[in-house]
């Protein structure tokens, strides 16, 4: 194991002072703030030469959505090595060592992170579960069908000012939106937090309420940057996040943020792999749309993990799995589930399918196929038919969505 300290609270301005280092960034007071009221010491390890922090690694205690359920899962964040400790093998240790008391502790059957390089993680037994598109259009090109009905009204606020409904309404879409994270009063606090570092010259964040028959059921938060050319204005609408509750409610928010008035363009940067916007557009090649890597799932108790969450249809399969890190999880299990819950056994049976425990996280949160998986060498058909067979209950009816870098 590596010679690494569990920091005190007290170190939180040495680490982040590290982490602008290792990321290239600046210190903020007022983002150091923010950041602070979430930092979690008894989940940091620390790495010092000399007195002087190298290397850190943290994690956040959070619930991950999967399909047809929430698990606790350790939301690995703060991951960072100093410019002059590099190629030691001090990422190395801190990721194994962490891993093995992720385990150890047993309350967590899986972990996630978002990567800053895609080719780091995979080497610790982290798989690409979800991805996300960045869209980022030209507004004076879209058009949305008219609305189904009058009903509902939208209005303006500031965000803090409705945290207590938003949480409410965030935690009745989460339920079914796999990659969704939980969100305590902390939380909240840190999502709304309006600090100008992080506005890129645009203006304060603002909240957009969808109000149904039955009360709220839809928001988004925004900025707008102003702008102006030759031929007169082309602000932006950056979108946060837009969270609704029915098909009436996320209609009326997208036609108000692409028709914001002296805006012609408009991003938005998580948006889902099946956001229903692509499907509601006149032109959606305008949407310019990019497809980008998201969260970085790792099961860290296979079978915990595998029993927590549900399936699309009935599955009955056995999987040999190899971990290398975490050799608990080598071995052949039996999966036996389908829409109303779940178990996974050890078992000596003929396994029908072969996989390293990386593919497992990619297959965790229902967004990649087991045929794609199986295509690409990721997975083994070790009995044929066993790919179709297994293949529709792996998946889920929504696709896994990003909404937040933690």
């Amino acid at each position: 194991m590596i010679d690494a300290l569990v920091p005190r609270a007290e170190d939180f301005d040495e680490i982040s002072a590290l982490l602008a280092l290792a990321f290239a960034g600046d210190l903020d007071p007022e983002l150091l703030e923010v950041d602070r009221a979430v930092f979690e010491p008894e989940r940091c390890l620390l790495v010092r030469d000399g007195g002087t922090a190298v290397a850190h690694a943290g994690a956040y205690t959070r619930e991950l959505t999967v399909p047809g359920a929430a698990v606790p899962a350790a939301h690995v964040t703060m991951v960072g090595v100093a410019p002059t400790h590099r190629r030691r093998g001090l990422l190395t240790g801190l990721m194994r060592r962490q891993l093995r008391e992720v385990r150890d502790a047993g309350r967590e059957p899986v972990a996630v992170l978002w990567a800053s390089e895609g080719r780091i993680y995979p080497r610790f037994g982290y798989g690409l579960a979800a991805q996300r598109l960045t869209l980022s259009c030209d507004t004076t090109e879209l058009r949305l069908p008219e609305p189904a009905s009058a009903e509902g009204t939208l209005r303006l606020d500031r965000p803090a000012a409705h945290q207590a409904e938003l949480a409410r309404l965030y935690d009745r879409v989460r339920a079914d939106r796999p990659g969704w994270s939980s969100r305590d009063e902390r939380w909240w606090a840190y999502v709304l937090a309006d600090i100008k570092a992080r506005r890129g010259g645009a203006t304060e964040r603002r909240v957009l309420l969808h109000e149904g028959p039955a009360g709220l059921d839809g928001y988004a938060l925004y900025r707008t940057k102003e702008e102006w050319g030759p031929g007169g204005p082309r602000g932006e609408v950056r979108v946060a996040e837009v969270v609704a509750a029915n098909p009436d409610a996320y209609l009326a928010l997208w036609r108000l943020l692409l028709s914001i008035d002296l805006t012609r363009r408009l991003s938005f940067g998580r948006a889902a792999v099946d956001e229903p916007l692509l499907w509601l557009v006149n032109e959606p090649r305008q949407l310019g749309a990019h497809l980008d890597d998201a969260l970085w799932v790792r099961l860290v108790d296979v079978p915990a993990a595998l029993a927590a969450r549900r399936y699309a249809t009935d599955v009955d399969v056995v999987v040999e799995v190899t971990d290398e890190l975490l050799p608990e999880n080598t071995g052949r299990w039996r999966l036996v589930g389908g829409p109303a819950g779940a178990e996974c056994t050890a078992t000596s049976a003929p396994a029908g399918l072969a996989c390293d425990v990386r593919a497992l996280g990619e297959l965790y949160l229902g967004g990649a196929g087991l045929g794609a998986l199986a295509a690409a060498g990721r997975i083994r058909e070790l009995v044929p038919g066993t790919v179709a067979a297994a293949g529709p209950a792996l998946g889920w009816h929504r696709a896994p969505a990003p909404m937040e870098v933690f």
